[in-house]
Protein backbone atom coordinates (compact mmCIF):
# COMPACT_ATOMS: atom_id res chain seq x y z
CA UNK A 1 0.00 0.00 0.00
CA UNK A 2 1.49 3.44 -1.11
CA UNK A 3 1.03 5.84 2.10
CA UNK A 4 -1.12 7.76 -0.03
CA UNK A 5 -3.75 5.13 0.17
CA UNK A 6 -3.32 4.43 3.75
CA UNK A 7 -6.58 5.45 5.79
CA UNK A 8 -6.65 6.14 9.67
CA UNK A 9 -8.29 3.68 12.14
CA UNK A 10 -9.97 4.95 15.20
CA UNK A 11 -11.13 2.59 17.94
CA UNK A 12 -13.99 4.23 20.01
CA UNK A 13 -14.56 5.14 23.97
CA UNK A 14 -16.33 2.51 25.57
CA UNK A 15 -19.79 2.30 25.00
CA UNK A 16 -22.97 0.50 26.48
CA UNK A 17 -23.22 -2.98 24.63
CA UNK A 18 -26.29 -2.74 22.30
CA UNK A 19 -26.93 -7.25 23.33
CA UNK A 20 -25.72 -7.30 26.26
CA UNK A 21 -27.14 -5.99 29.38
CA UNK A 22 -24.43 -4.79 31.84
CA UNK A 23 -21.44 -5.48 28.94
CA UNK A 24 -19.74 -2.66 27.45
CA UNK A 25 -18.32 -2.35 23.48
CA UNK A 26 -15.69 -0.82 21.56
CA UNK A 27 -15.64 -0.46 18.04
CA UNK A 28 -13.00 0.28 15.46
CA UNK A 29 -13.50 2.70 12.98
CA UNK A 30 -12.27 3.71 9.40
CA UNK A 31 -11.87 7.40 9.47
CA UNK A 32 -14.72 8.63 8.14
CA UNK A 33 -13.37 11.36 6.71
CA UNK A 34 -11.40 9.98 3.98
CA UNK A 35 -12.39 10.83 0.96
CA UNK A 36 -12.35 7.44 -0.43
CA UNK A 37 -14.89 5.70 1.75
CA UNK A 38 -16.74 4.62 -1.22
CA UNK A 39 -13.90 2.70 -2.62
CA UNK A 40 -12.98 0.99 0.80
CA UNK A 41 -16.02 0.15 1.52
CA UNK A 42 -16.17 -3.56 -0.71
CA UNK A 43 -12.69 -4.47 0.80
CA UNK A 44 -13.89 -3.59 4.16
CA UNK A 45 -17.10 -5.33 3.78
CA UNK A 46 -14.92 -7.96 2.97
CA UNK A 47 -12.74 -8.20 5.95
CA UNK A 48 -15.83 -7.78 8.35
CA UNK A 49 -16.75 -3.96 8.34
CA UNK A 50 -20.27 -3.08 8.93
CA UNK A 51 -21.82 0.22 7.46
CA UNK A 52 -24.14 2.52 10.20
CA UNK A 53 -24.64 5.91 8.61
CA UNK A 54 -20.98 7.23 7.60
CA UNK A 55 -19.37 4.69 9.67
CA UNK A 56 -17.30 1.55 8.50
CA UNK A 57 -16.87 -0.31 11.54
CA UNK A 58 -16.02 -3.27 13.31
CA UNK A 59 -16.65 -5.11 16.72
CA UNK A 60 -12.92 -4.66 19.11
CA UNK A 61 -14.28 -5.57 22.26
CA UNK A 62 -11.36 -6.80 24.53
CA UNK A 63 -13.70 -9.28 26.91
CA UNK A 64 -15.95 -10.24 24.20
CA UNK A 65 -15.67 -11.68 20.81
CA UNK A 66 -19.45 -12.43 20.26
CA UNK A 67 -19.66 -10.51 17.18
CA UNK A 68 -18.91 -12.78 13.90
CA UNK A 69 -19.20 -11.26 10.84
CA UNK A 70 -21.62 -13.57 8.57
CA UNK A 71 -22.42 -13.96 5.16
CA UNK A 72 -24.60 -15.64 2.48
CA UNK A 73 -23.30 -17.70 -0.20
CA UNK A 74 -25.85 -16.66 -3.24
CA UNK A 75 -25.20 -18.66 -5.87
CA UNK A 76 -25.84 -22.29 -3.41
CA UNK A 77 -28.43 -20.51 -1.47
CA UNK A 78 -31.72 -22.37 -1.33
CA UNK A 79 -35.02 -21.50 0.73
CA UNK A 80 -35.67 -24.15 3.25
CA UNK A 81 -39.40 -25.05 4.03
CA UNK A 82 -40.21 -22.30 6.74
CA UNK A 83 -38.51 -19.73 3.67
CA UNK A 84 -40.53 -20.87 1.18
CA UNK A 85 -43.59 -20.36 3.30
CA UNK A 86 -42.66 -17.19 3.68
CA UNK A 87 -42.48 -16.28 0.01
CA UNK A 88 -45.50 -17.70 -0.44
CA UNK A 89 -47.32 -16.18 2.16
CA UNK A 90 -45.89 -12.69 0.57
CA UNK A 91 -46.62 -13.49 -2.51
CA UNK A 92 -49.09 -10.59 -2.72
CA UNK A 93 -46.53 -7.84 -2.18
CA UNK A 94 -44.99 -5.17 -4.63
CA UNK A 95 -41.67 -5.34 -4.54
CA UNK A 96 -39.73 -1.75 -5.56
CA UNK A 97 -35.71 -0.91 -6.14
CA UNK A 98 -36.29 2.82 -4.72
CA UNK A 99 -33.70 5.67 -4.65
CA UNK A 100 -32.40 5.93 -0.68
CA UNK A 101 -33.41 8.77 1.40
CA UNK A 102 -35.69 10.19 3.48
CA UNK A 103 -39.77 11.15 3.16
CA UNK A 104 -42.47 11.52 5.41
CA UNK A 105 -44.08 7.88 4.80
CA UNK A 106 -40.88 6.13 5.23
CA UNK A 107 -40.67 7.64 8.52
CA UNK A 108 -43.72 7.19 9.62
CA UNK A 109 -43.23 3.74 9.49
CA UNK A 110 -39.64 3.76 10.76
CA UNK A 111 -40.96 5.60 13.73
CA UNK A 112 -43.58 2.42 14.59
CA UNK A 113 -41.05 -0.47 13.85
CA UNK A 114 -38.52 1.62 16.32
CA UNK A 115 -41.12 2.21 18.64
CA UNK A 116 -42.40 -1.27 18.82
CA UNK A 117 -38.76 -3.62 18.84
CA UNK A 118 -36.40 -0.61 20.59
CA UNK A 119 -38.85 1.08 23.32
CA UNK A 120 -36.87 2.75 25.71
CA UNK A 121 -33.48 2.35 24.02
CA UNK A 122 -32.52 5.69 23.01
CA UNK A 123 -33.79 4.88 19.11
CA UNK A 124 -37.78 5.42 19.28
CA UNK A 125 -37.75 8.93 19.27
CA UNK A 126 -36.29 9.54 15.71
CA UNK A 127 -36.09 12.79 14.17
CA UNK A 128 -35.41 13.03 10.29
CA UNK A 129 -32.18 13.89 10.77
CA UNK A 130 -32.01 10.59 13.04
CA UNK A 131 -33.28 8.63 9.88
CA UNK A 132 -31.26 10.20 7.36
CA UNK A 133 -27.96 9.74 9.45
CA UNK A 134 -28.55 6.22 10.37
CA UNK A 135 -29.68 4.64 6.92
CA UNK A 136 -27.65 6.81 4.18
CA UNK A 137 -24.45 7.68 4.03
CA UNK A 138 -23.59 10.58 0.54
CA UNK A 139 -20.70 8.16 -0.54
CA UNK A 140 -22.69 4.63 -0.02
CA UNK A 141 -24.18 2.83 -2.91
CA UNK A 142 -27.19 2.27 -1.37
CA UNK A 143 -30.50 1.37 -2.85
CA UNK A 144 -33.93 1.03 -0.96
CA UNK A 145 -35.97 -2.07 -1.18
CA UNK A 146 -40.10 -1.30 -0.88
CA UNK A 147 -42.37 -4.16 -0.16
CA UNK A 148 -46.13 -2.52 -0.48
CA UNK A 149 -49.31 -4.39 0.17
CA UNK A 150 -51.09 -2.15 -2.73
CA UNK A 151 -50.14 1.00 -1.99
CA UNK A 152 -49.28 0.57 1.84
CA UNK A 153 -45.53 0.75 2.24
CA UNK A 154 -45.07 -2.38 4.81
CA UNK A 155 -41.13 -2.65 5.21
CA UNK A 156 -38.13 -1.39 4.09
CA UNK A 157 -34.97 -2.97 3.34
CA UNK A 158 -31.58 -0.47 3.49
CA UNK A 159 -29.08 -2.36 0.56
CA UNK A 160 -25.68 -1.23 -0.04
CA UNK A 161 -24.38 -2.81 -3.62
CA UNK A 162 -20.92 -3.36 -3.71
CA UNK A 163 -18.74 -4.72 -6.56
CA UNK A 164 -17.94 -7.63 -4.40
CA UNK A 165 -21.18 -8.03 -3.17
CA UNK A 166 -24.26 -6.66 -1.06
CA UNK A 167 -25.05 -5.27 2.50
CA UNK A 168 -28.01 -5.92 4.43
CA UNK A 169 -27.86 -3.12 6.44
CA UNK A 170 -31.10 -2.96 8.17
CA UNK A 171 -34.54 -3.69 7.49
CA UNK A 172 -37.74 -1.94 9.62
CA UNK A 173 -41.45 -3.18 9.15
CA UNK A 174 -44.83 -2.56 10.08
CA UNK A 175 -45.10 -3.69 13.75
CA UNK A 176 -48.35 -4.78 12.91
CA UNK A 177 -47.85 -7.71 10.16
CA UNK A 178 -45.70 -9.77 12.01
CA UNK A 179 -47.41 -12.72 11.10
CA UNK A 180 -45.81 -12.15 7.30
CA UNK A 181 -42.03 -12.52 8.99
CA UNK A 182 -40.84 -9.16 6.77
CA UNK A 183 -38.02 -9.41 7.93
CA UNK A 184 -37.03 -12.95 6.32
CA UNK A 185 -38.75 -12.35 3.47
CA UNK A 186 -36.84 -9.31 2.82
CA UNK A 187 -33.50 -10.91 3.17
CA UNK A 188 -34.95 -13.59 0.66
CA UNK A 189 -35.94 -10.67 -1.88
CA UNK A 190 -32.12 -9.05 -0.53
CA UNK A 191 -30.76 -12.39 -1.88
CA UNK A 192 -32.78 -12.59 -5.26
CA UNK A 193 -31.28 -9.38 -6.17
CA UNK A 194 -27.68 -10.10 -5.63
CA UNK A 195 -28.40 -13.65 -7.86
CA UNK A 196 -29.80 -11.06 -10.15
CA UNK A 197 -26.88 -8.96 -10.58
CA UNK A 198 -24.24 -11.91 -10.35
CA UNK A 199 -22.92 -11.12 -7.06
CA UNK A 200 -21.80 -13.56 -5.00
CA UNK A 201 -22.13 -12.35 -1.05
CA UNK A 202 -25.18 -10.75 0.46
CA UNK A 203 -23.36 -9.91 4.13
CA UNK A 204 -25.71 -9.83 7.22
CA UNK A 205 -23.79 -7.65 9.59
CA UNK A 206 -22.70 -9.73 12.64
CA UNK A 207 -24.34 -13.44 13.64
CA UNK A 208 -24.11 -13.95 17.61
CA UNK A 209 -24.55 -17.85 18.74
CA UNK A 210 -27.70 -18.19 20.34
CA UNK A 211 -28.22 -14.64 20.77
CA UNK A 212 -32.74 -14.24 20.28
CA UNK A 213 -31.94 -10.88 18.22
CA UNK A 214 -29.02 -12.60 15.92
CA UNK A 215 -29.13 -16.28 15.82
CA UNK A 216 -32.12 -16.43 13.29
CA UNK A 217 -29.05 -15.34 10.39
CA UNK A 218 -27.83 -19.50 10.83
CA UNK A 219 -30.91 -19.94 8.71
CA UNK A 220 -29.77 -18.49 5.67
CA UNK A 221 -27.42 -21.53 5.11
CA UNK A 222 -25.35 -21.92 3.30
CA UNK A 223 -23.65 -19.52 5.72
CA UNK A 224 -19.88 -18.52 5.96
CA UNK A 225 -18.49 -16.52 8.99
CA UNK A 226 -15.42 -14.56 9.31
CA UNK A 227 -12.91 -16.07 11.83
CA UNK A 228 -9.11 -15.16 12.39
CA UNK A 229 -8.33 -17.85 9.84
CA UNK A 230 -10.48 -15.66 7.34
CA UNK A 231 -14.30 -16.36 5.86
CA UNK A 232 -15.23 -20.63 6.71
CA UNK A 233 -18.69 -22.19 6.20
CA UNK A 234 -20.64 -22.51 9.15
CA UNK A 235 -20.74 -25.80 10.60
Amino acid sequence: MRRSDQVRLFQTLPHACGYYPGRTAQNLVLDPAAPQLDQLYGPALERGFRRAGGHLYFPHCPQCHACTPCRIDVEHFQPDRAQRRCLKRNADLVVTECIPGYNRERHALYERYLQSRHAGGGMDDAEASDFRRFLTAPWSPTLFIELRAGERLLAVAVTDVCANGMSAVYTFFDPDESARSLGTYAILQQVELARRRGMPWLYLGFWIESHPKMDYKRRFRPLQIRTAEGWQAMP
